[in-house]
């Protein structure tokens, strides 16, 4: 089974495909860690990737599915797979679509998580991890039990991204918006989009995803 989560920066996306690939054995194909292993890797598409990085420009719709190409052709992704952060646009859904044909495989489901702008930042700009462990906590809805203690290895130094901010968060909803948003109704027309509420709490988002892969939702 193959999928698409949809949904802007901080709405969940990485959470859930981690728990689909523990408990299905799924694999999450994130564009940008593909790329980074593939350059470090220096396969042709590294190769070619690199080239074009160094160069100061960015990287073709055609390096990106090649890449994806190549990974799918691995035999872990027999068990299905959940593309993250691909397709950005229109023109990578086309691509992906044609892509996969030539492989004989389709999308099973494309699930977007909704969210509530104002809701979303106040999520993200309260976040921040333990610097040693990297367990997550959040200002408001997940503290450290003990202040300024992380419950996991009691270390007591913490970080938070830097762009974990709210001008730059809404920045990032802007572009989702205009860029990414419009593939929505892409894949709605063809038969594939459901949508949930991705401010719901992370097992009720998770369980929905679910019955939704089952076909019972």
């Amino acid at each position: 089974m193959n999928i698409i989560l949809l949904g802007p920066p901080g709405a969940g996306k990485g959470t859930q495909a981690q728990r689909l690939q523990t408990d299905r054995g799924m694999v999450q194909l994130s564009t940008g860690d593909m790329l980074r292993a593939a350059v470090a890797a220096g396969t042709p598409v590294g190769l070619q990737a690199k080239a074009v990085m160094d160069a100061g420009q960015l990287v073709s719709d055609d390096i990106i599915v090649a890449l994806i190409s190549d990974r799918l052709d691995e035999p872990d992704t027999r068990a299905g797979v959940i593309f993250d952060g691909f397709p950005r646009t229109t023109a990578q859904a086309d691509a992906l679509d044609a892509m996969l044909a030539t492989k004989g495989l389709t999308l099973d489901h494309v699930v977007e998580l909704s969210v509530d702008e104002d809701a979303l930042v106040d999520r993200i700009t309260g976040r921040f991890s333990c610097a040693k462990c990297g367990a997550g906590y959040h200002d408001r809805f997940k503290p450290p039990v003990a202040p300024g203690v992380c419950d996991s290895c009691g270390s007591t130094e913490f970080k938070r991204r830097p762009d974990d901010n709210e001008e730059t968060v809404r920045k990032r909803m802007t572009e989702y918006r205009e860029k990414t948003a419009p593939i929505s109704n892409y894949y709605r027309e063809k038969g594939l989009l459901r949508q949930i509420d991705g401010m719901a709490d992370i097992d009720v988002v998770y369980s929905e995803i679910v019955s939704i892969l089952n076909g019972k939702s």
